[in-house]
């Protein structure tokens, strides 16, 4: 199955029907070009007395499976990355050998790309090529385009894809953020400048389309956040998103204010922040203490930042919770903020944490809980998406990154701002936008794959 010259098409092979382990594929005379290559992970099964999850014996990284792409590589022209969350750029070390084709992205989501492609001896193997907001590169029989959105992470871009036959806009995860405090921001008039250039297709995030509003600012969290330390007598534990470093940085902040230290706790939180360095968007203000030196300060002098917000196993703030943490223990009159909701699966590994946390005698405060915004949302409401039609103005719709409730609304706030056509699929689903829109359902077998042992296996 090859595009001609005249064939503009959109087939996503994860991500689409589900939220996770994004991998999308655009095809067009003979080409290929691949847009995030992410992992997702197993639902949790039985959850143990200690809060430990057990994973009925599934590998505990997924991703999709590459397979139609892989034996077509000699036509894959390139993969781009969108932006640095685990579920667009989780796979590319496991994958890559599969595809061996370079990769594009920005340049803190190549610091990022590279530390995980050392953990696997791929460093100088792989092609990685960094493109700056706003610059164009003909990849194959495609002109993309770099443009700046926001989202939770530093410098997300979303992408103009130029054929001669067509254009598509293609959003990665954004919200729209006024004050997103690290990284760029956004222009309106970026996206309206397309509608007058012309767009046939938007594909577009769907995480947030059932959730009225607009999505609350980054800058927004300070006071809550600021108003909880406050309130804390003893230790103070935060547990975030680790690539939200904009979250860091509001923390920073509020331990400089409130006479404390802040340490962080856990190796993604460590090498977030070490990338922020590298790529220049670490503000030299927001000093870090070794987290070896938590343990020795008065605990009213101490905030630490802690991976574990989903209560994954292994992660600093589970530790922290068993009280085998190598740094320090919790005691009660503690505190632990959650500033970070819960992705949908994960409740009852949370609740148990939570539980196990309030055993000890701490203090636990949650994003549902608290009166005050203390956690940002790195998605757009519906208020968000209608603006985004409206400044894009595309012939067709292609809702992807949710599960079919998010896709349905999504598709619905579409139509309801004047898109003509609506295409709502799933995973081997392919979306032809030229010459004809319409869409050919499971054209492509669908699965995913787990890292297990070293090795890839088929995961049912």
């Amino acid at each position: 199955m090859t595009p001609d010259h005249n064939d503009l098409w959109f087939l996503p092979l994860g991500g689409t029907g589900e939220i996770g382990m994004n991998l999308n594929l655009y095809g067009h005379d003979g080409d290929w070009l691949m847009v995030d290559c992410g992992v997702t992970f197993p639902k949790p099964g039985r959850i143990s007395a200690d809060g430990s999850v057990h994973h009925r014996g599934e590998p505990p990284v997924q991703m999709a499976d590459p397979a139609f792409i892989a034996d077509r590589r000699d036509r894959l022209a390139g993969l781009i990355i969108t932006h640095a969350h685990e579920d667009h750029i989780g796979a590319v070390p496991y994958l890559w050998p599969l595809l061996q084709c370079p990769v594009y992205t920005s340049r803190f989501t190549a610091e990022i790309l590279r530390r995980k492609l050392a953990e696997f001896d791929l460093l100088h193997r792989v092609p990685i090529i960094v493109v700056d907001t706003g610059e164009r590169r003909q990849i194959g029989a495609f002109n993309v385009e770099w443009l700046a959105l926001t989202h939770s992470i530093p410098d997300p871009n979303a992408l103009m894809i130029r054929t001669w036959i067509g254009n598509i806009f293609h959003s990665g995860d954004w919200k729209l953020d006024d004050q997103p405090l690290v990284g760029h921001g956004y222009s309106p008039k970026t996206f309206t400048d397309l509608a007058e250039e012309g767009v046939d297709a938007m594909v577009c995030d769907s995480t947030n389309a059932t959730v009225a509003g607009h999505s609350i600012s980054e800058a927004a969290l300070h006071a809550g956040l600021l108003a909880a330390v406050q309130s804390a007598t003893g230790r103070v534990v935060v547990t975030c998103f680790g690539s939200n470093i904009a979250r860091l940085h509001t923390l920073g902040l509020i331990a400089r204010a409130t006479g404390r230290y802040m340490g962080l706790l856990g190796r993604s939180l460590i090498n977030m922040s070490a990338a922020a360095r590298a790529a220049g968007i670490w503000d030299s203000a927001d000093r870090l203490i070794n987290p070896g030196h938590l343990g020795y300060l008065p605990r009213h002098e101490v905030l630490a930042v802690a991976t574990g917000s989903q209560g994954e196993p292994r992660t600093a703030l589970r530790r922290l919770a068993l009280g085998n943490h190598p740094d320090f223990e919790l005691e009660a009159g503690d505190t632990v903020i959650f500033s970070a909701r819960a992705i949908p699966g994960n409740e009852e590994a949370i609740d148990a944490l939570i539980a196990r946390l309030r055993a000890l005698g701490v203090t636990v405060i949650t994003a549902e809980d608290s009166p005050v915004p203390i956690h940002a949302s790195g998605h757009p409401a519906r208020d968000e998406l209608e603006a985004m039609y409206q400044w894009v103005r595309p012939r067709v719709a292609i809702p992807v990154h949710g599960e079919a409730e998010h896709m349905d609304a999504h598709a619905e706030i579409a139509r309801r701002t004047g898109v003509g056509k609506t295409l709502v699929g799933r995973n081997g689903d392919l979306f032809m936008i030229r010459p004809v829109p319409g869409m050919r359902r499971q054209v492509v077998e669908t699965g995913r794959l787990g890292w297990d042992r070293q090795a890839l296996v088929r995961v049912d």
